[in-house]
């Protein structure tokens, strides 16, 4: 009996971690944005691409619809703030 029960374990924990592992895309990207905002990271985006597709230039943060995509971070400027105006010239 003890074997039956260890069998019956061993194969169901796989299944049951495999279904909790997959993310819906726009669920993961949203968590990792509130992560990123949480710690205070400013100026980003994040992308969702094909898993295929190569990534030059940002940083895969994860995966997610099945292992079929993945969310990229990148790093964006922002516009450097306008001179402020002086008040004493005419």
């Amino acid at each position: 009996m003890r074997a039956w029960l260890a069998i019956a374990a061993v194969l169901c924990v796989p299944a049951v971690s495999h279904a909790q592992g997959a993310k819906a895309c726009e669920d993961l990207k949203t968590e990792i944005a509130s992560k990123l905002d949480a710690k205070g990271v400013k100026s980003y985006s994040l992308e969702i691409v094909a898993k295929d597709q190569e990534v030059t230039d940002g940083k895969v943060v994860g995966t997610c619809g099945g292992g079929t995509k993945k969310i990229v971070y990148k790093k964006t400027t922002t516009p450097p703030p306008a001179p402020a105006k002086d008040s004493s010239q005419p």
